[in-house]
């Protein structure tokens, strides 16, 4: 028996359905009556979160998690052969804080065994519970949030999944080195909030950027350490299930397509997947949506390539770009394996060498040609910034 067990309830499934043996029903190996699964030789292990007392107007997105494996059991793994559990739901605790230290706790001890958790919410505010599976991993993370607003909250205001960064940006130990926010939308943003995130130098990106070419999404992903996502980011024509939903938003295409830049992130050791709302979903389609984007990033998982530069490895084209007249000199390193990019920021030897991991940043062709015409890459200037 795991030690994390105690944790979870089992899955509750449809007795009338008959598995079919190609389909994720008969692969999963699912916590059903007193057979907690076994976390030996696994990759990835998803479980729900029955948890939505802190939901702000989106009260019901408790019981997100069982209509989305129900669709999750009915796809096929073609192209890839996955090892992955259903480790069953996390019940509201005696206090919400309650359900926060059951979920910081498997986090954990999923990441230190190596294994993905994938969470399905409940509210966003448990990405504040996400975040505490890192506390004692001894190492500052990267998180990505896709997502229409910031949840900065306001001072003082308690956790709720309308002010879940801030509490991530105020929390001490402070092990937060970046944070990402793609797919925000100006209107349901305060100029405040927007000075904030500017001050802290972390990335934010509008919808209308990302969408534009959402593949330069990729280097922003794979710089993450762990993702959340809010569905009120995706339009409400094909994500209607949540009370936030927008007209304006990622189309569902967009959102599978940033799972699987998400799943091929060598970084990324967690996911999570909130704010779905059954109770305002038509027909189905955004569970649905939700367990084709677990598939997405299942098969970019297993196209990892494990590419992460060295210094020396002859699989990579290194270039050495100076700009403003030898003031800055940035290193370029383009995987010859997938021709994917990174970006060095230089790093003096006697600063804390708990940033070491960060001096790496993942970019794209784009950033090379700016740098080549004597413009600074902005993730490069943001995070140079932070070190010095």
């Amino acid at each position: 028996m795991s030690d994390i067990s105690h944790f979870f309830k089992p899955v509750e499934t449809k007795e009338d359905l008959e598995p079919d043996s190609g389909t994720f029903s008969n692969i999963i190996k699912s916590y059903k009556g007193d057979n907690f699964p076994d976390l030996e030789d696994l990759d990835i292990a998803f479980f729900g979160v029955l948890e939505d007392r802190s939901a702000v107007s989106n009260s019901g997105s408790a019981a997100a998690p069982n209509v989305i494996r129900n669709c999750l059991q009915g796809l096929y793994p073609t192209g890839f052969n996955p090892k992955i559990a259903d480790l069953g739901n996390i019940e509201p605790g005696h206090t919400v804080k309650d359900t926060y230290f059951a979920v910081s706790a498997v986090v954990e001890y999923l990441v230190k065994k190596n294994i993905v958790p994938i969470i399905l919410g409940g509210s966003q505010d448990l990405s504040f519970a996400q975040f505490l599976g890192y506390q004692n991993l001894e190492q500052t993370i990267n998180v990505c949030s896709i997502d229409s607003t910031f949840d900065l909250g306001i001072a003082n205001e308690n956790l709720n999944n309308r002010s879940f960064l801030g509490k991530i940006i105020l929390h001490q130990p402070n092990f937060l080195f970046n944070y990402s926010v793609l797919g925000y939308q100006s209107y349901l943003v305060s100029q405040n909030g927007l000075e904030m995130m500017e001050k802290l130098y972390f990335d934010t990106y509008r919808l209308g950027q990302v969408r534009h070419n959402v593949s330069e999404s990729e280097p922003i992903i794979r710089h993450a350490d762990m993702l959340t996502f809010d569905f009120s980011s995706v339009r409400y024509s094909d994500a209607p299930g949540t009370e936030h939903a927008s007209p304006n938003g990622f189309y569902a295409e967009e959102a599978c397509q940033m799972m699987r830049y998400a799943g091929m992130n060598d970084k990324i050791t967690s996911l999570g997947l909130y704010e779905l709302n059954p109770n305002f979903d038509k027909r189905g389609k955004t569970a649905a949506l939700a367990a084709q984007m677990i598939w997405c990033f299942l098969e970019g998982y297993y196209q990892r390539k494990k590419d992460y530069p060295s210094r020396s490895n002859p699989d990579y084209t290194r270039f050495h770009v100076f700009l403003e007249n030898n003031r800055y000199e940035i290193n370029f390193f383009r995987s010859l394996k997938t021709d994917r990019w990174w970006m060095e920021v230089p790093y003096p030897p006697d600063k804390n060498i708990r940033f070491e991991r960060h001096t790496l940043i993942p970019c794209s062709v784009k950033d090379y040609e700016m740098a080549c015409k004597d413009e600074i890459p902005d993730r490069w200037w943001q995070t140079y910034q932070k070190l010095f």
